[in-house]
């Protein structure tokens, strides 16, 4: 097996002395805290809630946070290491939603109470935070959501449904995307905030899924839900547009997770070929495998530079919209693809649960339909063209 906390960056273009403390730390602490449970958990098909506590002891809960709501006021790149090595370790914890999503929304366009009272508690792993848009018959099309939120005084009554909420189980608030005025289609979309324990609220399935089966993906409902209108986040009906401006990081941290996720499946494949014989010799030694990993690794080398360029046009705040599309296409396409040139090379093995590839490959499949379908990333970079 390929050692699961040893991701090659030797050649890396965009960190510098401090990141790689930092990812010596990440390496260090998953191999402590998250290795040894990680098949108990894909069995109960939920992390551990301490672990997100560990993980907020440990520094690893939104990095880019500033420091006056008591974050590390890093920039991307913090969060990229950690992303690369929590993929590369073959683990779906939802800890990344946490810092890369979920914690934007409130630091860039909450309330200075919205910040107080949840930035500390995200960093700290005590509070966790969802997003909820997608809803049983509302996917990519977010202009369509049918949840609504109804102003009465200085109130908001929360009703609907919401489907595929990843940390839905653990959740301690819920960022809901709502409708507040159905008359203006996405002019009238709002960001609400529900506490988890507002009556009305409440939980249903943690759903079951082809792959990613530690992270917790659930249906949510809401149902007359009573909130203060202070839990807005930024202006009513400007939902739309805060989604839109936060859409190119989440795009970025699919591709940074899938870029990873696929070299661990290169490196399994590449390990398991060298030991496994076949005909008196190891298959490595057959040209038809080493042509195969050739091009998985020609394909690795030109992903990781664009994944840097990518990172670096983040860090300086010109990534655009269609950019991000590219990135999360191009890179969780090229995952699938390696993860099932990997498996392949696996032969039988591969379809054997004790193999990490098996995992690989099985929670690969969702990165080219969340964050953004790959259709709906080549529609939006057909556009612009």
């Amino acid at each position: 097996m390929a050692e699961t906390s040893r991701l090659d960056t030797s050649r890396r273009t965009i960190f510098e002395s401090e990141h790689e403390l930092l990812r010596d730390q990440v390496r260090k602490f998953f191999a402590s805290h998250l290795l040894p449970h990680l098949d108990r958990w894909e069995e109960q098909g939920i992390i551990d809630r301490a672990f997100w506590t560990q993980c907020g002891e440990a520094g690893l809960l939104c990095p880019g946070i500033p420091e006056e709501h008591g974050g590390l006021g890093l920039d991307f790149r913090a969060n990229a290491v950690i992303g690369e090595e929590l993929a590369y370790a073959g683990s779906s914890a939802g800890i990344v939603l946490q810092s890369d999503v979920t914690a934007d929304y409130i630091a860039h366009y909450g309330s200075p109470e919205q910040k107080a009272t949840w930035l500390p508690r995200m960093i700290s792993g005590d509070a966790v935070v969802a997003i909820a848009m997608t809803e049983p018959g509302t996917g990519s099309d977010l202009q369509a959501i049918r949840t609504s939120a109804r102003r009465e005084g200085e109130e908001f009554i929360v009703d609907g449904a919401k489907t595929y909420i990843t940390n839905g189980q653990h959740a301690d608030l819920v960022i809901v995307v709502a409708k507040t005025d159905p008359t203006l289609g996405a002019k009238g979309l709002s960001l609400v905030l529900v506490e988890a324990d507002r009556p009305g609220f409440a939980r249903g399935r943690n759903l079951d899924k082809i792959g990613q089966h530690s992270a917790d993906t659930s249906e949510l409902f809401f149902e007359g839900v009573r909130v203060p209108a202070s839990n807005v986040i930024g202006q009513e009906g400007r939902g739309f547009a805060y989604l839109v401006q936060q859409l190119p990081q989440e795009r970025l941290t699919i591709a940074v997770g899938a870029q990873a996720s696929a070299q661990r499946a290169f490196d399994e494949a590449l390990s398991f070929t060298r030991e496994r014989k076949a005909f008196g010799k190891a298959i490595l030694d057959f040209q038809a495998t080493r042509f195969t990993l050739a091009e998985m690794a020609s394909e690795l080398q030109v992903g990781w530079a664009h994944l840097d360029w990518a990172i670096a046009r983040h860090v300086a705040g010109e990534l655009t919209v269609e950019e991000a599309a590219a990135a999360k296409l191009f890179h969780s396409e090229l995952q699938n693809r390696v993860c099932d040139r990997a498996l392949q090379l696996h032969g039988g093995a591969g379809y054997m649960n004790e193999y990490a590839i098996a995992r690989l490959w099985r929670d690969a499949r969702v990165s080219r339909i969340y964050g953004g379908t790959s259709e709906i990333m080549k529609e939006v970079i057909g556009r612009a063209l």
